[in-house]
């Protein structure tokens, strides 16, 4: 018997070699072990992250099936109950590669309901998300300039629970352009680790129920 993956990681970064990557594959190392992952790989799949016509159109429309590529994505998020974005910092947010994903696969019918009549109706009560920022600056810059905030407010506030998932960890790897190795693989050992204790304890989504500390468990 398959077990389907039940944390899905999203990686937005075209250089396998790079520090971003060494998280991700780190990370759903130590998740498999666990249970099933799956690893999404926006680059190298050569997923399109510009909102085209054709997503403009099912937007405003509310009916109907989105375009292939965006419900072949919804469909390996609603296999997971763990969703894991990694990425790297690029002008206080994520870059545009995951951005667009975000535009283009949380829409309208899928992520939420907009509704004349009723409003805003979140779908996504079943799903935890987690971030994982790899960041050149180091956490002193963040906190005194205020950006963790902001970054948390936008990502957390403004898409995970705009959608009724419950926000995970959010972690930033600081430090990811320091020279010195060391400083690099401690800041990645306690990135990682952040993250898995995270995706193994118990939450509870916005309705109450208890989402699964072992990614296999509901599977």
């Amino acid at each position: 018997m398959t077990t389907a993956p039940r944390t899905l990681v999203v990686v937005a970064h075209p250089d396998p070699d790079s520090l971003t990557w060494t998280v991700a594959g780190r990370a759903a190392e130590r998740l498999a072990e666990l249970g099933g992952v799956e690893v999404a790989d926006l680059h190298g799949e050569g997923f399109d992250p510009v909102f085209s016509p054709d997503d403009h159109r099912h937007y405003r429309s509310w009916t109907g099936a989105a375009t292939a590529d965006v419900v072949a994505e919804q469909a390996r998020i609603d296999r997971a109950a763990h969703l894991v974005l990694v990425f790297p910092v690029y002008w206080w947010s994520m870059p545009a590669m995951l951005k667009g994903w975000v535009d283009r696969v949380f829409v309208n019918g899928w992520a939420f309901d907009n509704d004349p009549d009723t409003g805003i109706s979140p779908r996504l009560g079943d799903l935890t998300i987690h971030l994982v920022a790899v960041a050149g600056a180091d956490d002193g810059l963040y906190q005194r300039h205020g950006y963790e905030k902001s970054m948390r407010n936008q990502l957390e506030h403004g898409v995970i629970e705009y959608c009724g998932a419950v926000p995970g960890s959010t972690v930033f790897l600081h430090d990811s352009e320091n020279r010195d190795p060391a400083v690099r693989e401690a800041a990645l050992d306690r990135a990682v680790a952040e993250l898995v204790t995270s995706v193994t304890t118990p939450t509870r989504n916005r309705l109450g129920r208890i989402t699964p500390s072992d990614p296999a468990a509901a599977g």
